[in-house]
């Protein structure tokens, strides 16, 4: 067993990881890497979200998992073996891509049974897998139907079960609901992950919509600039970002340029751009680094005569208002220039004028501090 296979998770525990990238780096022309020093695990049973802008190296990362793309450097294991030199037929890999790859001429179960045949699955034991990945997917009646009789989410479920159907131990899924509306694609996000769960199947998925990975995902990568900023579940992405890219990244965020002035009682003192000072949750950040304070539009409240003490307490000039029917979205000037948004619930709202001046509020635990 080579020094690669022969490795445990760092609680000394036997190692549970069902994919490992490890020191992987893939470039195209030989000068830029698109993905640079890749170590990630997959555990078994994981859903995991690959997520990022475009160009940020997540779907060429899927791709090489995939077999579709070969890495400059490094290493992929899966299930302890390297297959970085193995196509994508011998990995045991099922996948599911944004434009379903459906055949038209094909039915339903003629579609979903395609995978076998590569398997060498035919007669009663194909027909009887196919029944089964449709009933997965409650699609048992639509099997003698074409796919252009379908509606999109019923394609999607298709291709779903086409990726199940020879019982993989890894499913890839890249974008598979951008072609989806809104409420169908949120709808279809409960169901994937329910089946996931159900089966406990590992999922690796790439998506660039926030709201999509943290409603489905077990754990988070957050890829920018071929690398990954923070690998993390979704509760602790959203309200322990590492990174000023991350923190503006995951959901809205206010982001504003601040100095470490000092700490006091386990909270650390920063001056803002106008020489007001806040108080933060405290991080190990040197004094000398460029630094930004970090908070949630949500975790802003007005203040008032109700406000608790110890509050970060700090006024604007009101710019923008606007209704959203649960909460008012309102932007004020401070800070001297900067821009900063609260998410106020409409049962404590009011109406305010634009250039009028408002007084906010927000605790210091509330407040992030990141480097850069």
């Amino acid at each position: 067993m080579t020094a690669l296979q022969d490795r445990t998770s760092a609680t000394g525990k036997p190692d549970d990881a069902l994919v490992r990238f490890t020191e992987v780096k893939k470039s195209y022309d030989g000068i830029q890497y698109v993905v640079k020093d890749l170590n990630l695990d997959v555990a078994k049973g994981e859903f995991l979200t690959m997520l990022g802008p475009s160009g940020s190296g997540k779907t060429t990362t899927l791709m090489m998992l995939g077999g579709f793309e070969r890495p400059t450097l490094g290493h992929i294991l899966l299930d302890g073996k390297p297959v970085e030199k193995l196509p994508p037929e011998k990995r045991n890999i099922g996948f599911v891509f944004q434009n379903y790859a459906l055949f038209p001429h094909m039915t339903v179960a003629e579609n979903v049974a395609f995978p076998l045949r590569y398997r060498g699955i035919r007669g009663d034991a194909a027909r009887e897998k196919v029944k089964r990945a449709l009933g997965r997917v409650s699609l048992e009646a639509m099997g003698d139907r074409k796919p252009a009789q379908l509606s999109g989410g019923q394609q999607q479920r298709v291709a779903l079960a086409r990726a199940l159907v020879f019982e993989p131990s890894l499913v890839l899924m890249d974008e598979p609901l951008g072609a989806l509306d809104k409420q169908l694609r949120e709808r279809m996000q409960i169901e994937i992950k329910h089946l996931q769960t159900s089966l406990g199947i590992t999922m690796v998925y790439v998506t660039h919509d926030q709201s999509e990975a943290l409603t489905m995902s077990d754990r988070i990568a957050v890829f920018h600039d071929g690398r990954i900023q923070q690998l993390a579940d979704p509760k602790t992405l959203y309200n322990a970002p590492e990174n000023r890219f991350v923190a503006g990244f995951i959901g809205e965020n206010n982001t504003m340029a601040c100095s470490l002035m000092g700490r006091e009682t386990g909270l650390a003192v920063v001056k803002m751009a106008d020489g007001s000072t806040l108080k933060a949750s405290d991080t190990v950040l040197s004094a000398d680094a460029d630094l930004t304070l970090s908070v949630r539009p949500e975790n802003i409240m007005l203040a008032g005569d109700q406000t608790p003490p110890g509050m970060n307490l700090f006024s604007g000039i009101a710019t923008d208002v606007f209704f959203l029917g649960d909460h008012m979205r309102l932007s004020v000037e401070a800070f001297g220039g900067q821009t900063v948004t609260a998410r106020i619930p409409i049962a404590v709202a009011r109406t305010f004028a634009p250039g009028e001046t408002v007084h906010l509020a927000c605790m210091a635990a509330d407040c992030r501090l990141l480097e850069g």
